[in-house]
């Protein structure tokens, strides 16, 4: 091995090593490790700073605080009133029912940041009804993130499609690949986690933290308790907030005009900036109609959750990206090389490998798919077998280093989803490869139906 192989091996201990010690550390430990791995790839290696998620993170900072002043005005206790009353008879849907929603949700935003709203109402519905937490929300954050790959609005199915179009192979068909694969997958990872790890009683994380009183018990009638009358208002003020974002993924040519690019296209306003603004105004709006004090929004549950998870994520998600910016070339030329000198199989085989991997260490569906499906093209992949084998872009949860992992793992105040401690240990790692595995199955054999 050359020495820039041996430099990247490096890095990257450098960044599971960071990993490991924050999740060992946890909360606000994960951020502060990061900015440690962070440092030391500057300083040390003399890469270049990354770029850091500011982005990422104000859309956590503003939708937390959108939720914790509707939290304030009782309008989480009411959705979960509403959602506990849907699951009694069926406790366990929410398992199903909330990756459900948050994929959708994704679908039609074209971006999974529209899962943070969502984060405190799966743990609270699921809180209430003594059920474990980490089932509904590890799998609902895999959702999020699969949504993408069967948006039309999206920024990686964007450019699948750019791919792919020479091959004659259009949005039309990719989706037909996709949403049936990705519905069974998720479906199955829903299934094999609606009796993962100990119930609530008998979890001692858990426990620990209810004698410490960290964590509330959870309340037996939760459903049936006396709520302000601003309740509905501000819940349905916060909903009405997450309706105009979707709307603005799915409608995103009708937003502003802020320049032009290269070519000379006009560039719409990013929907990045629209969940910023919605949920900065929805907060305004339940501040008058609702009368909220603003002392009292800092002292919700939600709020330190959301803190902790912008913190955390600031200090891993700036490290991944500065891990990526230096290496990225290298990755992709050394996997690329593998895929190409393969035979038809066996390059079938190694693409959704290198794709796997290359999703990994990018930590993005899109930087892995124009990486790597070029590449599958070159070696004679048909494009019909290449969507099959699409699903495998899930690789980026692998490590715990995504945004709404961290963002996941703050909320759940129970403890009982975590980032793992020997990095690849977390909660996101069985959902997501069941869903991987059985997904590129589906779809597949979709595939060749097209072919």
């Amino acid at each position: 091995m050359n020495d820039n192989v041996w430099i990247l091996l490096a890095e990257l201990l450098v960044v599971v090593l960071a990993i490991f010690m924050g999740t060992r550390t946890s909360g606000i430990g994960l951020g502060v490790w990061g900015l440690v791995g962070v440092a030391v790839l500057i300083f040390v290696f003399g890469e270049a700073p990354g770029n850091a998620p500011v982005d990422a993170v104000f859309i956590v900072i503003t939708v937390i605080t959108a939720a914790s002043v509707m939290q304030a005005a009782g309008g989480i206790d009411w959705m979960v009133s509403v959602a506990a009353k849907a699951i009694r008879k069926r406790p366990r849907s929410v398992v199903f029912l909330a990756p459900a929603m948050s994929f959708l949700f994704t679908v039609g935003a074209g971006t999974g940041n529209i899962f943070y709203p969502l984060l405190p109402v799966i743990y609270d519905v699921s809180y209430q009804q003594k059920i474990r937490p980490e089932r509904a929300l590890s799998v609902s954050a895999v959702a999020s993130q699969v949504g993408i790959l069967c948006s039309p609005v999206s920024a990686a199915t964007a450019s699948m499609v750019v791919l792919l179009a020479p091959q004659g192979f259009d949005l039309g068909k990719l989706l037909l690949i996709m949403w049936p694969a990705s519905i069974v997958g998720l479906f199955l990872a829903a299934l094999v986690m609606l009796k993962h790890g100990k119930e609530l009683e008998d979890d001692p994380e858990f426990q620990k933290r209810l004698a410490a009183h960290q964590v509330d018990a959870p309340q037996e009638d939760a459903h049936d308790q006396k709520l302000p009358k601003t309740a509905v208002l501000s819940a349905s003020l916060f909903l009405a907030g997450v309706a105009v974002i979707v709307f603005c993924g799915l409608f995103s040519n009708l937003l502003p005009v802020i320049g032009t690019n290269d070519a000379g296209d006009p560039v719409h306003l990013s929907v990045t900036t629209v969940i910023e603004v919605t949920m900065g105004v929805i907060a305004a709006l339940i501040f008058v109609f609702c009368k909220v004090k603003a002392a009292d929004v800092p002292k919700q549950s939600t709020f330190p959750a959301g803190i902790v998870g912008a913190i955390a994520l600031f200090g891993i998600a700036w490290l991944a990206n500065t891990f990526v910016a230096a290496n990225t070339q290298l990755i992709v030329d050394g996997l690329g090389s593998m895929v190409s000198g393969s035979s038809a199989f066996v390059g079938a085989l190694l693409f959704a490998l290198a794709l796997f991997v290359v999703a990994m260490l990018t930590t993005s569906q899109s930087s892995a798919t124009n990486a790597i499906v070029p590449i599958g093209l070159t070696i004679g992949l048909p494009a019909h077998l290449i969507a099959g084998l699409w699903p495998s872009a899930m690789g980026m949860y692998t490590l715990p280093a995504n945004g709404s992992q961290v963002a996941t793992v703050a909320f759940d105040r129970t403890g009982t989803t975590k980032m793992g401690k020997f990095v690849l240990d977390h909660s996101f790692q069985l959902p997501n490869l069941v869903y991987v595995f059985s997904a590129i199955i589906v779809g597949v054999a979709i595939s060749f139906l097209l072919g």
